[in-house]
């Protein structure tokens, strides 16, 4: 059937066989060893919510400074999740914990994605295809064992879509809201899928007398409703507020160009599979142009099948604009949450005119093996992008992008602070990349970009003059000077134009550890304050 076809009229999905359920199987099993096989390899930002899982086993309450009733984390529930698992196993072991329970995520995540578009499209290859990449995907794999929160907020959104699609309209009310308390930005698809959902609900009941009651999809509203209230209730009367305190404080910590959020979704977009990998430079400007064409026609044959799918389709495109909008500092992991409904859309658009073609020159048979060659050159071009080797970490094959060399030396600061100084809860250790030192050491932060103590945002917007060439970060000052904490971790850029030239700091601290680094400046120094130095050297 061609894509002329089907555009008149909403297509019955495709009926499951036993085929569909065992390619799920396969990309679920697929996933899962793409995700241990490189073992851990946490993101500074994941130990900040695995220290306010501990702290919350550990009966300090859901805090990151014990005493200090401040959200920082951005995924209540995933914390909660890992604070489950540690309570439940008795164990602390909280990078193997988040590793495992993304890969069981993910499989979710792959085997739904195979369903979806095969119901769609009928075409059992297509789903082993959008299984398999999102298994083998580096972005994916990179988040899952780096320890963040994107694997759950992903899941949410793709299970959300099949509910919607099938009509399941309650279920997929109950994963948006989930959605929701996983990460904050994920209301930009919920917003997306209620809003169609009451235009369709409209639309539908427009030839008959109908009450307004009935034409409004409530009871989803009243379960989304249900479900996040009680946290809303608690977050208001325990922290003060609705939302982390952390997107506030990165919007102003941070320094970027004007263009920096727009430069670097155009990269995503245009290389989703890793092109420039393999292609280097063609392969960039080609998928600029290649890749957003193929989702369009594939959004725009979709929604002529299945008009259910639309919110979802276009959502990739919304959180694009929203975050070029607000041009915050684009972290890795921003990028992941468009891929799965990108992948499709690309696919789906490969499929249409592959179908197309191949109706023209009447040759069906030429259709599937183009499909499954397309599909073949995507997955090829993203296990490219992983390395046997890594020059870091276990010596296990992993994505290449699942760099974490700052994460091991700020481990090994952590650890010197707690074995070597001596910290306790009660000393005082500023960082500006607070995830590793604070899981590690367990000091009491302060955190000189104000995810976990807000207070810090008098001090920004900092003066430009204070960032090297090409950096988006340096440590105002009067940060340290005011707090005076007793260590200091901080990378030589962080500190090279501010701190390291003012005397007052110089006479207050010393260098006491130097970790020589490639990155961020000559290397991570640990300082002490001197007098705390002299009481070490008289104590007995």
């Amino acid at each position: 059937m061609s894509i002329t076809e089907t555009t008149s009229s909403t297509a019955r999905p495709a009926s499951l066989t036993r085929a569909v359920w065992w390619v799920m199987f396969g990309v679920a099993a697929l996933a899962i060893f793409a995700r241990i096989l490189p073992e851990p390899r946490s993101i500074d930002d994941s130990f900040i919510t695995f220290r306010y899982s501990r702290n919350l086993v550990e009966g300090s309450g859901f805090v990151y400074n014990p005493g200090n009733h401040t959200l920082g984390t951005t995924t209540p529930l995933y914390t909660l999740l890992m604070a489950g698992i540690g309570l439940i196993t008795g164990r602390g072991d909280y990078p193997w914990f988040a590793l495992v329970t993304n890969a069981l995520l993910d499989a979710v995540t792959a085997a739904l994605l195979a369903r979806l578009i095969y119901r769609i499209t009928g075409r059992l290859s297509l789903g082993a295809i959008l299984g398999i990449l999102w298994a083998v995907n580096p972005m994916s794999v990179t988040f899952a064992i780096g320890g963040m929160e994107t694997s759950l907020g992903i899941l949410w959104a793709v299970a959300a879509m099949t509910a919607y699609f099938e009509r399941r309209e309650n279920w997929m009310a109950v994963f948006a809201a989930l959605a929701i308390l996983t990460r904050i930005d994920t209301i930009l698809w919920v917003g997306l899928v209620f809003a169609h959902q009451v235009l369709t609900r409209w639309r539908e009941t427009r030839t008959t007398p109908t009450p307004l009651l009935r034409r409004l999809p409530w009871q989803s509203w009243c379960i989304f409703a249900a479900i996040l209230f009680p946290w809303y209730i608690f977050s208001w009367s325990y922290f003060g507020t609705l939302i982390s305190r952390s997107l506030s404080a990165k919007r102003v910590a941070y320094q970027v160009g004007d263009l920096h959020a727009a430069i670097r979704f155009m990269q995503h977009i245009a290389t989703p599979f890793f092109e420039h990998r393999t292609l280097g430079v063609p392969g960039v400007m080609a998928g600029i142009v290649l890749y957003p064409a193929l989702a369009g026609v594939g959004t725009f044959f979709a929604i002529k099948r299945q008009p259910r799918l639309l919110p979802f389709l276009i959502y990739p495109w919304l959180y694009i604009t929203a975050f070029c909008v607000m041009n915050p500092l684009i972290f890795r992991w921003y990028l992941a949450p468009t891929l799965p409904t990108y992948f499709m859309a690309i696919l789906l658009g490969v499929w249409a005119l592959a179908d197309t073609i191949t109706t023209e020159i009447k040759h069906p048979a030429a259709l599937a093996r183009g499909i499954s060659g397309v599909g073949i050159i995507f997955i090829l071009l993203s296990l490219n992008a992983w390395d046997l080797h890594p020059d870091h970490g276990p010596d296990r094959p992993a994505p290449d992008m699942a760099w974490h060399k700052i994460e091991l030396n700020y481990r090994d600061m952590g650890n010197q602070l707690r074995e070597k100084y001596h910290v306790t809860e009660k000393t005082l250790v500023a960082a500006g990349d607070i995830g590793a030192v604070g899981y590690y050491s367990r000091a009491r932060i302060l955190d000189t970009v104000g995810l976990v103590t807000p207070e810090i945002s008098k001090y920004y917007p900092f003066d430009k003059n204070l960032l090297v060439s090409g950096g988006n970060y340096a440590v105002p000052p009067a940060i340290i000077l005011d707090y005076q904490p007793d260590y200091i971790v901080l990378m030589e850029d962080f500190v090279r134009n501010g701190l390291a030239r003012t005397p007052e700091f110089e006479r207050l601290y010393a260098q006491i550890e130097f970790i020589a680094t490639d990155y961020y400046g000559s290397g991570m120094i640990l300082y002490q304050r001197r007098d705390l130095m002299q009481s070490r050297e008289t104590s007995p």
